[in-house]
């Protein structure tokens, strides 16, 4: 009967131990609601149509593009640290969790102490030096988690390390962009180099023509003056040219983290729709789940969420453990025999009765939780006003750039308009000045204005959270 008792109270006790083990005092996590409108200006979506964004691959057309972001997602060093980022708070995670177990370990100790004569118990015959050796299995102090401190603490790490993860993605995803950008930035510079190439072209061919006309009398100094003029202002433009191509290839190449390589695919035509395809803007509530950035917020939301349990289980007391089992014996050859068995428990019990600090971790736990709670609503505000400013460019840039098309049609048609008055004497070269200086300035406005439009596609790509797939994360290095 009193072996059914002693059953019966220790089975009551593991089933207390395990009510109290699932108990936790963190706040019920609640997401905060969305401090945005239910729909962002200028568009009008369907939600069952805009369910997903398709991966970088589908949305940057051109195969060099798509080269060069597969040689920054391997090669480019602020991901390399974002990834190892990821690795350091997995390792923090792992430590935390650990806490949750008990840490078991084989030990042997020796213990020797050397007495004086008057302190021997046996007098002067008794040995100067007493030995004692203890060899077992024990446990390290081991923390029974009542309150769901311990857990907790690891819930907070284990929210940390995915919000570091989600930091990487953001990393990733502006990785991505900056690429694209970049190359871009490097193909406008070219193509404004090679419009200055003709304009040059076109302007030696007037000079020429007023140099022919100067030499027979007809054109003044003053045409052939403001010939040259036009001849050296296209020649220093072109200068400039080079100079932004050279630093756009540079800041490319520190994008990628290695040379550009010789063997690069052909490039599609520059051009808007040839590069990027349109993208679906979606619905506000749908940021939530695909940008990395409101991801990591939430994680840090419920990370702080986490640090408030922790804080609440410390006013508790907090009882831990201490054992060891094994073999103990005054000499170390006889230690392991069979009557030398020895066990040793020391439970231990903290109650906090005047700590100013448990009160002022708690405090410190609530305001994190509160700064967690506004940068998460922070980022949900920026992303929306981020996809906002994209969408009111895509709504904008396409008929701009129709106008500015149509404006170079006309420019174009003055420009011969006034070439023909100029050779048949009507008009001075001053009119064919004008026109060749509105023509030009339309053609750099147009190629400006193509490549703004490029770049702000590529901010809705990344405002909108990007597209995602297994193969597209960098391999790991051993």
């Amino acid at each position: 009967m009193r072996s059914l008792m002693r059953h019966g109270r220790l089975g009551a006790m593991t089933a207390l131990c395990l009510a109290l083990g699932a108990c936790s005092l963190a706040p019920t996590y609640h997401r905060p609601a969305a401090p945005v409108p239910d729909q962002f200006p200028l568009t009008a979506v369907d939600p069952a149509d805009q369910a997903t964004l398709p991966a970088w691959r589908e949305v940057f057309h051109d195969p060099r593009l798509q080269a060069l972001i597969e040689l920054a997602l391997h090669n480019n060093r602020d991901l390399r640290v974002a990834v190892a980022r990821v690795e350091e708070a997995r390792a923090q995670f792992g430590i935390a969790q650990s806490d949750r177990l008990p840490t078991i370990g084989a030990q042997g100790t020796e213990q020797a102490t050397h007495q004086p004569e008057n302190m021997r118990n046996g007098g002067a015959s008794s040995p100067a030096v007493n030995r004692s050796f203890v060899a077992g299995v024990g446990m390290t102090t081991f923390e029974l988690d009542f309150f769901g401190r311990v857990r907790n603490l690891s819930e907070s790490a284990y929210q940390q390390f995915l919000s570091t993860e989600q930091a990487r993605r953001t990393v990733q995803l502006g990785l991505i962009a900056q690429t694209a950008e970049a190359y871009f930035n490097l193909r406008s510079a070219q193509a404004l180099h090679d419009l200055m190439d003709k304009t040059l072209q076109a302007r030696q061919g007037s000079l020429d023509l007023v140099q022919a006309r100067f030499d027979v009398g007809v054109a003044s100094d003053l045409d052939l003056a403001q010939a040259q003029s036009q001849l050296d202002t296209v020649r220093a433009d072109q200068v400039a040219a080079e100079r932004a191509m050279a630093q756009a290839s540079n800041a490319l190449q520190l994008i990628l983290g290695t040379p550009l390589p010789a063997d690069l695919p052909a490039p599609l035509p520059f051009g808007r729709d040839q590069l990027l395809q349109a993208i679906p803007a979606g619905l506000p509530s749908q940021l939530l789940e695909r940008r990395p950035d409101i991801i990591g917020a939430e994680h840090d939301l419920k990370a702080a969420n986490a640090q408030i349990g922790a804080a609440r289980a410390a006013f508790f007391p907090r009882i831990s453990l201490t054992g060891l089992l094994g073999f103990a014996s005054p000499e170390l050859g006889g230690l392991f025999g069979g009557s030398q068995r020895y066990w040793q428990f020391s439970p231990q019990i903290q109650v906090p009765l005047f700590s100013g600090g448990v009160r002022g971790n708690l405090d410190l736990a609530k305001a994190r939780d509160n700064i967690a709670v506004a940068a998460y609503e922070k980022a949900i505000q920026t992303a929306f006003r981020e996809v906002a400013d994209g969408l009111a460019g895509e709504a904008t840039y396409s008929r701009q750039l129709d106008a500015v098309r149509d404006t170079e049609s006309s420019a174009l048609r003055a420009l011969k308009l006034a070439e023909i008055r100029y050779e048949t004497g009507v008009d001075s070269y001053l009119q064919v000045q004008t026109a060749q200086v509105n023509l030009y300035g339309v053609q750099q406005q147009f190629i400006q204005l193509g490549a703004a439009a490029l770049a702000n596609r590529v901010e809705l790509y990344k405002a909108l959270g990007g597209g995602w797939s297994p193969d597209d994360l960098p391999a790991k290095e051993g």
